[in-house]
């Protein structure tokens, strides 16, 4: 894929010069372990699972393998709660077995991305083993610890009100000692604390084991959480109704974060390593430059989360949050021009192991639709400025749970603990509960972790037995084996995007970005334009007919070329007509004559 020495491209398109990087015409293919391939009829994915579908991800035409957490781990957050940076969770294989895939991937020219969790670890790590064992522990200050406030009654109250992500305080207390550590997620998952250089030192020799193993580079969750501000305040009240407030203010960014980050950044880049961050609560654009700005020597790139939150309403993830067309538009607009004009890099996802499946979230995943919606998807996200992030059955259009799941069918945390938490203070309110239930349909995190559905066989040929989770209901009808020949298929359309971008990545990969028509309520359209030529990206979001004006600057520009790529190929057009009627759903790529 070439040295990351950065090059300045000739493409000043925008007012800026590119920085070229092999990372920025990569695409990335997301494996949640446990629910890829079973290899040994045990009902969980596996490593050799894994490399045995290795031709299927190669054919898509993806250049990196980003591998969901394979540590070992008690598994009270999926594998986000390490017990041993070193080794493997049994289940999932052995280190060995994580070797052969580094030399498998790297035989196909491929790259393998892991999971770096270091925001936190599980609490049966020896190191927070150690830390709980005595107040005079060494290792106690690899963790924060703090001591109680007193109530009136004279019971120990936590240092602050900051509640968890996975719902109550973000304090747990700890009887032997008398004081409280911080988890910002689980009580199983205590954080670590990053102003002790021993724990830097700890994480950044982990860094280095992985990288001299052949990993690639690494993922890092929640990484901008790992400073925070010493003094632990109360945070403001934004939730009266709760006990428990946000705290991220005091976190989200905290003001030794870039320090850190610096450190992470230069081991990095004596590997030609891949980076990126997962940062959540943060919105602000200059914050994010901070970190992937070409000159700053940190991550590659981000996920930010404001696509992926449009949907939820005032009371939190579940509950129910109306969304406009303009609203996305102002997103990615955002986005797109920041970073192309300021030499930073963006990561395109819509869809990973926290989030569910597009096709049910954003457009339709009824049968007959689901094959165009799909496509219609993977045009709006796979044509913009950024590194491309496909999540597993992404490239399938597959969809959320059924409907008919009810809570007995969830393995998730935090869909559980919110489950167990309005039951037991609102034990009579069926009405409440059963919103609930629909709003876990639509956003719980189980969404995107049912089994791989690879053919119509006894549990879509994930496993020879029950999976620990179960298949989706429709697998018999959608799964690989239908699409990976089919060149109408979702993943056929897929593999034509990723081809496209790489035929042509000065306009497709280093063009600037240009929203058009950001008024209409419908169309998302929006231009990339280099030195070497432009397209057009025109997708309707709709499941019904409208039409699209399209605007006279637009039509000069465009007005020959030919269709690239469309989700409704008999409709492919060799003129752009003052007025488009576009379908259900459709989607296309057009390039002018001079970007040929």
């Amino acid at each position: 894929m070439g040295s990351t020495d950065a090059i300045l491209d000739k493409n000043v398109a925008g007012g800026r010069p590119s920085v070229k990087a092999w990372w920025k015409e990569s695409s990335v293919y997301q494996i949640y372990p446990a629910s890829f391939k079973d290899s040994n009829g045990d009902g969980i994915g596996d490593i050799p699972g894994i490399i045995s579908k290795l031709d299927y991800i190669h054919k898509l035409g993806v250049d990196i393998v980003w591998l969901n957490p394979v540590f070992e781990s008690p598994q009270i957050d999926m594998g986000y709660d390490i017990s041993d940076y070193y080794g493997i969770h049994p289940p999932y294989g052995t280190v060995e077995d994580v070797e052969e895939l580094i030399h498998r991937l790297h035989e196909r020219k491929m790259k393998l991305v892991m999971d770096l969790v270091v925001n936190h670890t599980s609490d049966q790590h020896q190191w927070f083993r150690n830390a709980r064992s005595s107040i005079n522990s060494p290792y106690r200050d690899w963790y924060i610890w703090r001591k109680p406030m007193f109530g009136v009654d004279g019971k120990p109250q936590p240092p602050n009100n900051w509640v968890s992500y996975f719902g109550g305080s973000a304090w747990e207390y700890d009887e032997a000692s008398g004081e409280y550590y911080l988890h910002l997620f689980a009580k199983e998952q205590p954080d670590l604390n990053w102003e002790n250089p021993q724990v830097r030192s700890a994480v950044y020799k982990i860094i280095r084991h992985w990288l001299d193993k052949g990993v690639d580079g690494f993922r890092m969750d929640v990484i901008n959480f790992i400073s925070k501000d010493p003094s632990f305040p109360d945070a403001p009240i934004t939730d009266p109704a709760s006990k428990w407030q946000s705290g991220a203010k005091f976190y989200a960014c905290g003001p030794k974060l870039h320090n850190y980050l610096r450190e992470i950044g230069s081991i990095l880049k004596e590997y030609d390593a891949f980076s990126v961050g997962e940062m959540p609560e943060v919105s602000d654009v200059q914050e994010i430059l901070n970190a992937v700005g070409y000159d700053r020597g940190e991550l590659n790139m981000i996920f930010h989360f404001e696509i992926v939150q449009l949907d939820h309403g005032t009371g939190g993830k579940f509950t129910c949050g109306n969304w406009e067309m303009q609203d996305l538009k102002a997103i990615v607009s955002k986005w797109q021009t920041s970073m192309h004009q300021n030499n930073g890099w963006n990561a395109l996802y819509l869809e990973n192991h926290d989030q569910p499946r597009t096709v049910s979230r954003f457009a339709s995943d009824k049968l007959e639709d689901r094959t165009r919606s799909a496509k219609m998807l993977a045009t709006f996200m796979g044509f913009q400025s950024g590194t491309v992030f496909i999540y597993q059955g992404q490239e399938l259009g597959m969809p959320n749970v059924p409907r008919t799941w009810g809570i007995e069918e969830y393995r998730d945390i935090e869909t559980l603990n919110h489950w167990h938490e309005n039951t037991r203070t609102q034990p009579d309110d069926n009405a409440l509960h059963s919103t609930n239930l629909t709003e876990y349909r639509m956003k719980s995190r189980d969404n995107g972790r049912t089994p791989m559905q690879w053919d119509a066989s006894t549990h879509a040929g994930f496993s020879a037995v029950k999976p620990w989770i179960s298949v989706h209901d429709d697998y018999t009808v959608w799964n690989a084996a239908l699409q990976v020949d089919d060149e109408e298929s979702v993943y056929y359309y897929w593999s034509n995007v990723l081809r496209l971008r790489k035929s042509i990545p000065e306009i497709l990969v280093y063009g600037s970005f240009d929203l058009i028509s950001p008024e209409h309520p419908d169309v998302f359209a929006y231009t990339r334009t280099s030195e070497t030529g432009c397209a057009l990206v025109v997708i309707n979001f709709r499941a019904s007919e409208i039409s699209w004006s399209v605007p006279e600057a637009t039509r000069e520009r465009f007005w020959s070329g030919k269709t690239l790529l469309s989700n409704y190929p008999q409709e492919t057009r060799s003129v752009l007509d003052i007025v488009i009627k576009l379908a259900p759903f459709e989607a296309f790529l057009w390039l002018a004559v001079d970007g040929i």
